[in-house]
């Protein structure tokens, strides 16, 4: 959890697929496997249907919103949904928000205490979540009700998986999709210039959106669209803080993104028989994407575990690659951009108040807490 780099780099040695046996799949440990898995068109993120596991009765509410989300879906319906989504994620419209963000930045830092504090709860958390609700027109008071229904749902996703995170996750969709069913009510009485109303008005156009697949595609954004960006501001911050002033630049950005993603595994089932770098690979078989891994390869970013501000690095793969390409990368990249810059700008001295630790969230990357001083 602390420091997985190490353990990447003895997988990349032993070739380009490992077989992890803790998970019971093989692995894509070099760039160019992990890049090639994400494209390849006989793997994707929908299991073959007879080979679906049952599902447990009191996860259903989970799995029910899971079976229309376009992060496990493949073509056709995955290519409708991401085409839908994308009309709300225009350049124009992104670009539209960095006023508003930096003046949130703005607002956050203007509350930061004198003592030591915790920059993921006053700054890293509140940025992104509150950006996202805007995006999509939920009012900014439902951040926090937002965080933890999100964070409850993505804890389905690590590889310590309990009873207790499954009981959580279940009653977090239920509430969480009741809420977005009253905000579409809402928002088809009175529609407004939010991404939810666009949606709405592409069900109701050529598109049809169901309201089962409206509502995971509203709770997807909204979780997706915060979660790895916590998790990226603080890891970046860290990683700032212990290697010396820099300037904030969208170089910088994408140093920040491959020296220490917030995801690190992403998965792929396989279609078909294949041979895949040396791996023999049946329809059913799952290989986990390293995304932590592919970003320190020396084979092509040379010095991999050293973090240079101006590394061209934009070839990285902590937004994963191919047709589930972070919708979102834009967005998230400005988000970092200028809340990375105006955090140094007006916090110069800003320092460590407490050595920080990573959480136990792994496939997910980022810090319980980071404890700073001004």
């Amino acid at each position: 959890m602390q420091n997985p780099y190490p353990f990447y780099a003895e997988c990349r040695a032993l070739g380009d697929m490992v077989y992890w046996s803790e998970y019971g799949m093989a692995c894509a440990a070099s760039q160019r496997a992990v890049e090639a898995a994400l494209r390849h068109p006989k793997m994707g993120r929908e299991c073959p249907p007879e080979l679906a596991p049952p599902i447990a009765g009191h996860t259903q509410p989970f799995y029910d919103i899971e079976a229309h989300s376009m992060l496990e879906l493949e073509p056709p319906r995955h290519t409708e949904l991401r085409k839908l989504v994308l009309h709300g994620f225009t350049s124009r419209k992104i670009k539209g928000l960095a006023g508003d963000i930096e003046v949130l930045c703005h607002q956050l830092i203007d509350q930061f205490p004198n003592a030591p504090f915790d920059l993921l709860e006053a700054y890293a958390k509140p940025l992104p979540v509150t950006v996202i609700t805007r995006l999509l027109g939920v009012e900014d008071a439902m951040g926090d009700q937002l965080l933890r229904w999100s964070n409850a749902m993505v804890a389905m996703y690590q590889a310590t998986r309990s009873r207790a995170i499954e009981d959580a996750a279940a009653t977090a969709s239920t509430e969480f999709a009741a809420f977005i069913r009253d905000e579409v009510t809402r928002k088809r009485r009175a529609p407004g210039d939010d991404l939810i109303s666009h949606l709405i008005a592409a069900e109701e156009g050529d598109a049809k959106l169901s309201d089962a697949a409206l509502i995971s595609t509203c709770i997807l954004l909204l979780n997706a669209g915060h979660e790895a960006t916590v998790h990226t501001i603080g890891n970046g911050v860290k990683t700032l803080l212990e290697t010396g002033p820099q300037k904030i630049t969208e170089t910088c950005v994408e140093e920040v993104l491959r020296f220490d993603p917030p995801l690190h595994m992403f998965t792929r089932y396989v279609y078909e028989d294949m041979e895949f770098f040396g791996a023999k690979l049946t329809r059913g078989d799952q290989v986990a994407c390293l995304l932590g891994s592919a970003n320190r390869d020396a084979a092509v970013y040379p010095d991999p575990d050293r973090f240079l501000a101006q590394r061209q690095a934009k070839r990285h793969t902590a937004f994963g690659g191919g047709i589930h390409f972070c919708v979102g990368a834009p967005l998230a990249r400005l988000e970092l951009l200028i809340g990375l810059r105006v955090l140094f700008e007006r916090c110069p001295k800003l320092r460590l108040a407490a050595s920080p630790k990573y959480a136990n969230i792994y496939h997910f990357h980022g810090l319980e807490r980071l404890m700073v001083q001004i």
